[in-house]
């Protein structure tokens, strides 16, 4: 007897770590853009994992690929190389402004190693040890291993966790007066989403951002972009960095990377990774052959199926669309976004947004608590699209 969706749930329920509240629904398979649950019921992906499925579900080079490498190599350590390891190195060095790359397997842990590389920069290749602050943003998210969520500038993930790690300090974001009066010569390195996710997809300014470049020249201080939501192709360029033409230090990023196969990276400039040496910092499990090759794959799709241009152009069409129904529903007060990274602002009511949609067959979430949050498979079509907004106008309409 196959056990109905309502029994799996139960059954996780009694299980689950109580830090997680899944909606009721058990997926058993995906294809392109689309997810079917236990029962057979079809949902259209605006979410693609939190903006992992890069490439959607299913996708023939990402399947091929990973069902290929898992029947020659899995895992080898990093005691070794292997040549999915060093192509998707070379990838990654060939499409950015990045000398040298560090794999781990999450965002989180991506985060990590970049404070980890600020602080031995400071202290070992520029002898100046004292030299240990960093600054996040106000309503950013980095992550959830502590130094993470210490760098996280949102109080609500610091309840229960203190003592927090030391010398983290909060600007907000988008006020370069106010950055610059925190920026001296105490700062190892700066943080900054070029667009805040869980924050509730806000963009950043040119200016904010090239300023914040100059000041962390100033000062000698390493410039980080956390693009583990905005990289892999979810702005309509490769990196968020590339749209607003100013390059870090230093880049993370993991999320759309491996395309649903954990694979995270840190990304940066001789000169940044000059304070590391051998034995600074590991990752068993970064950067194996199977989470390499998906990688290759995911980056190779991208550049082979103009997966760019089509989350600029799909993503001019959704925040038009948004716009048209935020015309109609006054509970949408805001739209925004960079090419397929689009937020709508619902105040209060977005939870059950998110809850009428999901009823109507349309996968979406929210960020900063009001946000509608859209980072749909880089795939998707204008029909797509179009499906969506019908969907999202059904549940609007309940509301």
């Amino acid at each position: 007897m196959t056990d109905t969706m309502e029994d799996l749930v139960a059954r996780g329920n009694r299980l689950n770590s109580p830090n997680y509240a899944p909606a009721p629904v058990v997926f058993d398979h995906g294809d392109g853009v689309w997810l079917v649950d236990a029962d057979g019921n079809r949902y259209l992906d605006f979410m693609a994992g939190i903006a992992v499925c890069a490439l959607g579900h299913n996708h023939p080079a990402l399947t091929e690929a990973i069902t290929d490498q898992a029947r020659r190599l899995l895992h080898v350590s990093n005691l070794f190389y292997s040549r999915e390891q060093i192509e998707l190195m070379e990838a990654l060095e060939a499409a950015t402004f990045a000398d040298r790359i560090f794999f781990c397997n999450s965002g989180a842990e991506a985060n990590e190693a970049a404070f980890k590389l600020a602080r031995r920069f400071q202290a070992h290749a520029m002898d100046r040890p004292e030299k240990t602050e960093i600054l996040s943003m106000k309503k950013s998210f980095h992550g959830r291993t502590l130094a993470a969520i210490t760098a996280t500038g949102q109080p609500k993930y610091h309840k229960g966790f203190a003592p927090l790690a030391p010398d983290f300090v909060y600007s907000p974001f988008n006020d370069l007066e106010a950055a610059l009066e925190q920026i001296g010569p105490q700062t190892a390195a700066v943080i900054v989403e070029p667009i805040q996710g869980e924050g509730g997809v806000r963009p950043g300014t040119r200016e904010f951002l090239a300023g914040l470049r100059q000041a962390c020249d100033d000062v000698e201080a390493l410039l980080i972009f956390d693009e583990v939501q905005t990289g892999v192709g979810r702005t309509g360029h490769l990196f968020a960095y590339q749209h607003y033409d100013v390059t870090p230090d230093v880049l993370t990023v993991a999320k759309g990377l491996g395309g649903g196969v954990p694979l995270g990276a840190v990304l940066a400039t001789e000169r940044a990774w000059s304070g590391w040496s051998r034995g600074s910092h590991a990752s068993t499990f970064g950067g194996n052959p199977l989470a390499s090759r998906a990688g290759l794959a995911v980056l190779r799709t991208i550049d082979g199926e103009g997966l760019l241009e089509n989350a600029r152009a799909r993503g001019e069409e959704l925040r038009a669309g948004l716009k048209e129904l935020a015309e109609e529903f006054p509970v949408i007060t805001d739209v925004r976004g960079v090419g397929l990274m689009v937020g709508a602002e619902c105040g209060e009511a977005a939870s059950e947004v998110v809850a009428l949609a999901r009823q109507e067959g349309l996968l979406i979430n929210t960020a900063g608590g009001h946000t509608l949050r859209f980072v749909p498979p880089l795939t998707i079509s204008s029909d797509h699209v179009e499906r969506a907004l019908k969907r999202l106008r059904r549940a609007l309409t309940k509301l």
